[in-house]
């Protein structure tokens, strides 16, 4: 049984998962990457933007969060995403205005705060400016952020970057309406300027505290919002004498409030996180043997992945034989799946996560549809109990 809830942010939409109460050795919560390509098709799936996983803490935060793209692949962090994550503990846990939380991301620490009004506002932290930090090899240039002229699909582009724990890559055009986005979004976003390819943000500036853009999201394609990158773009923008340091910024889904506070250093990103509805993964949807290549409903491989100290350490932890013998995979280096496993197990013979997909095979064949949609129906039941009492009938 997958039990899911769907949140949007700008029409940036999300699958939740609450894993705050796993095992900490599960943290993907049995998600492949082709699991998650299935869940996010918008015809054989649920459809979304990416799923994001609410999990215990690592390194003293209140929770960690891991953000998978619809392609499967795992970005270090999204703003959107994060607003929509604040939300969804806030409607389960029935929190008020006012309420933070410290939620650890593969790009630091963030801080989402809970408004009056219902919308979140983010802590982003300082934007990254140092091209190997990006990561860029555009040099600094005289707005002191990596800056040049990239040449891709044809065209010549004067963009700009910055970091936000994730590269983007900004260029300012005199009308965003004309802006080939599917042409030059792809070819953008892993030209070799960018060695973790990118993502691409197409701006046009109404006024010095009012900008148009367009998003082109690494790993999902055109969206229609991109929190991280509206934080990148105002940089981008101010740095180069467009734009103030606090700005409307304007996405096909709506508008984000940015403040780059001159005293800290830090981003604020406010906007709004909406539940969509909740539900419950048929258990076929699960079965990936039932989804070969060619038939109706698979799914194509993602690209491979690029390397990444995450993805497999050099050395393992250091035990007693006897136990390593008896349980092969704690002799072997510590894995994270979700990135080395991207076009298949590479341990089927001692695979980490055997006995998390073994328990839920084993509670897919005991219990009928109808016993996992009662059992689900139960927990869904008081999260939107605790979302009226918190909101009102209409959620806020």
């Amino acid at each position: 049984m997958l039990q899911f809830s769907k949140y949007q942010g700008l029409g940036n939409d999300f699958l939740m998962l609450d894993g705050r109460n796993a095992p900490e050795e599960d943290d993907s919560l049995g998600l492949t990457s082709e699991l998650v390509r299935r869940l996010c098709d918008r015809r054989f799936g649920v459809g979304g933007d990416g799923v994001i996983l609410a999990l215990p803490p690592g390194q003293g935060g209140e929770l960690r969060m891991r953000i998978f793209n619809a392609d499967g692949t795992e970005p270090e962090m999204c703003g959107n995403g994060i607003r929509c994550l604040a939300r969804f503990l806030a409607d389960s846990d029935g929190d008020q205005p006012g309420r933070q939380w410290q939620i650890e991301t593969l790009a630091g620490r963030i801080v989402p705060e809970l408004q009056e009004d219902g919308t979140i506002r983010v802590d982003m932290g300082r934007p990254l400016l140092d091209p190997e930090a990006v990561p860029t090899t555009l040099p600094v240039g005289e707005a002191g952020i990596p800056q040049g002229d990239l040449e891709a699909a044809g065209y010549t582009f004067s963009v700009g970057a910055a970091g936000m724990g994730n590269p983007h890559v900004v260029i300012p055009v005199t009308d965003v309406a004309l802006v080939e986005l599917d042409s030059f979004g792809a070819a953008l976003e892993v030209h070799p300027a960018f060695p973790a390819r990118t993502n691409v943000h197409f701006v046009q500036v109404l006024s010095p505290t009012h900008l148009v853009m367009r998003v082109w999201e690494r790993g999902a394609g055109p969206t229609l919002a991109c929190g991280t990158g509206a934080c990148a773009t105002l940089v981008v923008c101010h740095r180069l004498g467009l734009s103030e340091r606090r700005a409307r910024l304007d996405l096909p889904g709506g508008p984000l409030e940015i403040d780059w506070d001159e005293a800290t250093g830090h981003l604020f990103m406010t906007g709004p996180a909406e539940a969509v509805f909740d539900g419950v993964v048929a258990p076929a949807l699960l079965d990936l043997e039932q989804h070969e290549p060619g038939q109706q409903g698979a799914v194509e491989p993602a690209p491979a992945p690029r390397a990444d100290s995450a993805a497999l350490k050099d050395s393992a932890t250091d035990q007693d034989p006897e136990v390593a013998a008896s349980n092969p995979a704690s002799a072997l280096p510590e894995i994270n799946c979700a990135v080395a496993c991207v076009n298949g197990c590479v341990r089927p013979d001692a695979c980490p996560s055997a006995e998390a997909r073994a328990r839920v095979a084993a509670l897919l064949e005991s219990r009928s549809l109808d016993d996992l949609v009662a059992i689900a129906t139960n927990s869904l039941d008081d999260r939107t109990r605790a979302r009226i009492e918190a909101n009102g009938p209409l959620g806020g």
